[in-house]
């Protein structure tokens, strides 16, 4: 029986001495070398290790597009009615714009997964007897994890050692609160939830330490058998949203064009083949093809340009959802503040600096090994009076939870032989374990006037910035035991006072954020005055509060009615954060949540844009679309201008491929219903198409106006509709007067009339670009290099086809110099009457704003 098979057999139901052998691994570790040969054999630790973006699963996807079916079908009627010529053309447009389409999403995919493994997750395995960090990607089975809180677990495994260990596996069995892991041994006929000794790969450490062995990778997972039905289903961003709605617009428009231009045609008696292949070609020319190419690529550009600016993109639509956010909830620390916090005093219960609860500190700080944070670190790096550090032993630890608040170290005085848990945290939890002080004549009784001086004090230093923990101890009797249940009958010795300051130019920061159009919520488990006088000191208001007590007496409908007036959540549980974003969303906003904790994942999965930070911890950096590679609100301002710059460049394109193109195809339309014969072939309307769309590829380059960041954006359907009428019917207008000439003044044939309407009908949907790609006077806005290149070379192309080489393939023939003079001055008429239409157009949105952008913005003057 092979190995996989044994340890597929119930592993949890068997001794861990007997796994560790059968996997020929030991306490120790993997060596290098091994781990390497079994990473060979086993494969890379990813559960979509199998669905990796390929060359070829790329260009297959292009074929599938319904627009390039419908042109399959239209090539292989031609073919099979003995119009081989028109067939091949057909089939090599459709052949150069799936390759077009290729070539970018591909390099966009690759983009994509180039930044994430910028922020690639991380693990804590022995190897070679060594605690190093690797990638999870790189975990194979026989390792031996080290976890602690806030670990993502990385692969399935058993439980060799544990202290407090609690996981949530909420992604995996639906139950809500966390459950207990130890070591042992499970029934073999457990169901996952009943397996106790034993971790699964996408679960998280809520709170403890473990030492673990791994068993299971990858596709081997118990998170890989269930995958397709677990994974957490992305809310459909309003962009995504936006795209469904005009994809429906688009198909309306083109079924009715091809059902009635079709039966028109047959009525005029004209050949069935020709009227079928001209209202499909009408239907696709409508249609901007490469709309998911261009979004790709535009949408990859602007994750190239956040991430250089320190913003890493997971989730590319992501990107629109950070441009339209106009509220951004966060916590202060870090963010607002530096986040390097220095302990900035050590006090007993008078306030009086003291060396041994320095002492007591230290020792906390340094011997816990379970969840990191700054408090510690600042405590560890504070020197004097540390020396007596050497003459304690650790015994034993309680981790920290959000529940109790609190962390506890249990040390021996290896002079004494004597037992002491030395417990800290938020003052209240700490004292609530208390039953006594310590004061100078040493340890008295609790009353109610020594409460009230420790609330008063705690108050009083709040007030002026600080953040208060509460320090105390208990003498314990040796060689027992230890657990929560000793967190009792404490004696509460004194303060610990900490200070991170407001964050250099944090106050220009947040208040370029409020001219975005964007308002800052800050959600903090901060107590009160604390968080005022830091929203105080930057310029943030800080009138109106609401405490998690208070939150957790509101109703649903109250909190929607309070949410948007509060100023500062302050004293906040970290399951009151997703509540305080679902109530914003409510309301209308676009959230977006900055967060790096263990209980930041439901709010961050909440939120619009989920948003963490590089060092934050697995659970937190897995739930977000955004990485920030420096915790600055400065970043994310940038970011959010790419993300603003990225939606205006998508935009643009649909605006004016859709506006040039419905123009067109109506104007056609309607023609081919009143001339003697079709205004354009199939294949002429198919080549117009192709050759109109190469200058967008440069669109993702293209520059932004100011004012296209300075408010967020959204996705409007009825705005696009409204742009592809008015453009679309004044581009009609123009057509019909080029008809009218070809027609009545230049007599032209049926040859002559399609080669000078493919020449006219592409300039000017070239030329609209750079006149519609901007609100203002097109002369007042520089338009990309590339753009310009791009849109001039293709404008040669276009005036040269009549007698380029392939010029009878399509059909077409030289043009007199009288039909060229008259083409280019309706074209620059047109240009005119289009700069003019597009000052009455904005200018009459400026007049009448939606309410709801209104309504959206309402929450800047939070800011100042």
């Amino acid at each position: 029986m092979s190995e996989d098979t044994r340890l597929g057999d119930a592993y949890w139901s068997r001794p861990a001495d007997q796994l560790m052998s059968e996997l020929t691994t030991t306490a120790k570790g993997l060596s290098s070398v091994d781990a390497a040969k079994r990473l060979a054999a086993a494969g890379p630790n990813s559960v979509n290790a199998t669905y990796s973006t390929t060359a070829i699963l790329t260009l297959a996807r292009q074929f599938r597009s319904p627009l390039v079916l419908i042109l399959v079908f239209a090539a292989a009627v031609s073919a099979l009615v003995g119009e081989g010529h028109e067939a091949i053309i057909i089939a090599a447009i459709v052949l150069a714009s799936c390759l077009l389409s290729f070539t970018q999403e591909y390099g966009a995919s690759k983009a994509l997964q180039a930044l994430k493994e910028i922020v690639a997750r991380k693990a804590m395995v022995i190897r070679d007897a060594s605690e190093i960090e690797v990638l999870a990607n790189d975990i194979v089975p026989g390792d031996i994890l080290h976890l602690s809180a806030g670990s993502l677990i990385p692969a399935d495994g058993i439980i060799l050692k544990s202290r407090d260990f609690n996981v949530s596996e909420a992604a995996l069995t639906g139950e809500t609160f966390p459950v207990v892991k130890s070591p042992g041994t499970s029934k073999a006929g457990s169901g996952l939830a009943a397996r106790s000794n034993t971790v699964f790969t996408g679960t998280s450490v809520r709170s403890g330490t473990a030492t673990v062995l791994v068993v299971k990778t990858g596709r081997d997972t118990e998170f890989a058998s269930i995958a397709a039905v677990i994974e957490r289903r992305i809310p459909e961003t309003e962009f995504a949203r936006g795209i469904r709605r005009f994809g429906y617009l688009m198909s309306e428009i083109m079924l009715a064009i091809v059902i009635l231009i079709l039966f028109a045609n047959l009525l005029l008696h004209r050949p069935l083949i020709d009227s079928l292949l001209f209202s499909l070609a009408l239907a696709v020319g409508l249609t901007p093809e490469l709309l998911p190419a261009i979004i790709s690529v535009t949408l990859a550009r602007g994750a190239r340009a956040m991430a250089k600016n320190g913003v890493v993109v997971r989730r590319l639509d992501a990107i629109e959802n950070l441009g339209s956010m106009d509220v951004l909830c966060t916590d202060k620390t870090g963010t607002l503040t530096e986040g390097v916090i220095h302990l900035d005093g050590c006090l007993d219960l008078e306030g009086t600096a003291s060396q041994q609860v320095a002492l007591w500190a230290k020792l906390n700080a340094t011997l816990q090994t379970g969840l990191k944070n700054p408090l510690d670190e600042a405590i560890a790096h504070v020197e004097g009076a540390m020396d007596c550090l050497a003459h304690y032993a650790k015994v034993d630890e309680i981790p920290y939870d959000f529940i109790r608040k609190r962390l506890s170290v249990v040390v021996r005085d290896l002079k004494t032989n004597e037992n002491l848990i030395v417990c800290k945290g938020a003052v209240q939890n700490v004292l609530e374990a208390c039953t006594s002080v310590l004061g100078i004549k040493g340890p008295q009784p609790i009353d109610a006037s020594i409460r009230a001086d420790i609330e008063t004090r705690f108050k009083a230093w709040s007030g002026h910035g600080y953040r208060v923990l509460g320090l105390a101890i208990r003498r314990l009797d040796p060689d027992r035991a230890f657990g929560r249940q000793d967190e009792t009958e404490l004696c509460f010795a004194g303060f610990l006072l900490f200070l991170d300051p407001p964050k250099s130019g944090i106050a220009e920061t947040l208040a370029s954020l409020a001219r975005r159009g964007i308002g800052i919520k800050v959600i903090t488990g901060d107590n009160r005055y604390v968080a005022a006088h830091l929203a105080e000191s930057i310029g943030l208001a800080s009138k109106n509060i609401v405490t998690g007590q208070e939150l957790a007496r509101m109703t649903k409908n109250a909190l929607f009615a309070a949410v948007a007036r509060t100023d500062l959540f302050v004293e906040i549980d970290p399951n009151q954060k997703e509540r305080i974003v679902e109530a914003l969303r409510s309301r209308g906003h676009v959230v977006g949540y900055l967060g790096d904790g263990i209980n930041d994942a439901p709010a961050l999965h909440a939120a619009d844009v989920g948003i963490s930070v590089n060092s934050a911890v697995d659970v937190a950096r897995e739930a977000a679309d955004i990485i920030l590679l420096e915790r600055d609100l400065g970043v994310l301002e940038r970011g959010v201008d790419d993300g603003r710059k990225t939606f205006a460049n998508t935009m643009k394109y649909i605006s004016i491929t859709t506006s040039a193109n419905f123009g067109n195809m109506v104007s056609m339309a309607l023609a081919s219903l009143f001339l003697p014969f079709l205004p354009l072939l199939a294949k002429q309307i198919l080549l117009n198409n192709f050759l109109s769309d190469l200058p967008s590829l440069a669109m993702s380059t293209d520059n932004v106006d100011d004012d296209q960041t300075l408010t967020p954006r959204h996705w409007d359907i009825a705005f696009v509709r409204r742009f592809m009428l008015t453009f679309g019917l004044v581009s009609s207008v123009f057509d019909f007067i080029t008809f009218g000439f070809l027609i009545f003044v230049a007599h032209a044939t049926a040859q002559t009339f399609q080669t000078a309407w493919f020449v006219e009908s592409l300039v000017t949907e070239l030329a609209i670009v750079l006149v519609v790609r901007t609100r203002k006077e097109f002369w007042q806005s520089r338009p990309s290099a590339l753009l310009v290149w791009l849109t001039a070379g293709t404008f040669l192309v276009a005036v040269a086809t009549p007698v380029l080489p392939y010029a009878a393939w399509f059909g077409f023939v030289p043009l007199p110099l009288p039909i060229m003079a008259g083409l280019l001055a309706i074209t620059m008429i047109y240009l005119i009457a289009s700069e003019a239409t597009k000052r009455w157009f904005f200018s009459g949105m400026h007049r009448h704003p939606k309410t709801k952008h209104i309504a959206r913005r309402s929450l800047t003057h939070h800011c100042p």
